[in-house]
């Protein structure tokens, strides 16, 4: 089950957000609104309990981190946008890397 991420996680909620990937965090990111979901089997099933939250589909981006590594990904079946001009299950926006980068450290790490 997904879980939503506004502030800095607590040790619990990364405990929730890894179970089912043990020691992975897929996530889904609002780039705009700075926060997070995560822990759900799918990207698509974070990205809707975000979509449900008041999050626009323009703004959510998809990946996974590394709670070992501190590595992060950025590759989901929800970044296929060719029309929006990202023809790549990997984000090629440097510009929305980046901001997907710091949210994940801002509340994972």
């Amino acid at each position: 089950m997904g879980l939503i991420i506004k502030k800095r996680a607590s040790g619990e909620e990364i405990k929730r957000l890894s179970a089912h990937f043990k020691g992975y965090i897929k996530v889904v990111v609002d780039i705009e609104r700075g926060v997070l979901a995560g822990g759900g089997d799918r990207h698509a099933d974070d990205e809707k309990i975000l979509l449900e939250d008041g999050s626009k589909q323009k703004n959510l981006w998809g990946g996974g981190y590394d709670l070992e590594t501190k590595e992060i990904d950025y590759n989901s079946i929800i970044n296929l946008r060719p029309k929006e001009g990202n023809p790549s299950r990997d984000i090629l926006s440097e510009e929305v890397r980046k901001k997907f980068e710091k949210i994940i450290r801002k509340l994972l790490s």
